[in-house]
């Protein structure tokens, strides 16, 4: 476990390969299909396509990603996948003993047309008062560069806060590092992608004739505490250990 803490502070992020197993990952994709189906029947806007100058570049106008927060409050067998051992091996590694779940989000980007997301930090939607908060991207599909898979720029984790860094506007750091030239990170369903939020991430679009699907999982340490949240939900819930920054208070919010 000191090479994946070892690995992460280096880069910024770590791929653990094989963290579920085929037959869990068929159970995991079969409620992130009927989670998608739910999503599609209604009349909510789930397309979570990005604005803003940067898709411009990227010509994104047409293209989509299907979208929702929490997939633990549809589905026990996602609940269960984020208190996997495997999966809270690897964080604890990286984050130490104590996890807590700040949200989880699912991604499906459609064949052909799913939707990019340019180069971007995570901290400004959620910023942490240790700056420990990083995200765990379980992939229920495999995840090639023609899907649109996860690219970054290892390292970039050390340049810190950077403000204009949140993807939907110009950015004079975000010209330095274009996407293009982001190393892409090829990943099968079961695998794990987990990166800090100081790091420079994006996607292209699925140009592939295959469905993209991941499931986001946003943690931070319980010895840290959120400093504030622009309309992401807070679940608090704790993974693995204890949530030091809890108080009856934080306990009955309903956020």
């Amino acid at each position: 476990m000191h090479d994946i803490r070892s690995f992460y502070e280096q880069n910024g992020y770590y791929v653990a390969r094989g963290v579920f197993s085929p037959d869990e990952i068929r159970a995991l994709e079969t409620d992130f299909d009927r989670i998608v189906a739910r999503l599609t029947s209604g009349h909510e806007d789930v397309n979570a396509r990005w604005q803003g100058p940067e898709m411009e570049k990227l010509g994104a106008a047409e293209t989509v990603v299907l979208h929702t927060h929490n997939v633990q409050q549809f589905s026990a067998a996602w609940l269960r996948a984020m208190l996997h051992k495997g999966f809270l091996d690897v964080a604890e590694a990286i984050l130490g003993p104590d996890i807590i779940l700040h949200h989880s989000k699912l991604f499906q980007k459609p064949a052909e047309k799913g939707a990019p997301f340019p180069m971007h930090q995570d901290w400004t939607y959620f910023p942490t008062v240790k700056d420990t908060m990083m995200a765990g991207i379980i992939h229920v599909s495999d995840a090639t560069d023609e899907m649109g898979c996860f690219r970054v720029f290892p390292g970039t984790h050390k340049l810190g806060r950077i403000t204009g860094t949140s993807g939907q506007t110009r950015s004079e750091m975000l010209e330095k590092y274009p996407i293009e030239d982001a190393t892409p990170l090829n990943a099968q369903p079961g695998d794990v992608v987990f990166f800090h939020y100081f790091l420079l991430h994006g996607s292209l679009p699925n140009r592939s004739n295959k469905v993209r699907k991941t499931v986001l999982v946003q943690l931070y340490s319980g010895d840290d505490r959120v400093e504030t949240d622009n309309k992401h939900p807070n679940e608090r819930l704790v993974l693995r250990g204890w949530n030091h920054a809890s108080t009856r208070s934080s306990a009955d919010a309903a956020k």
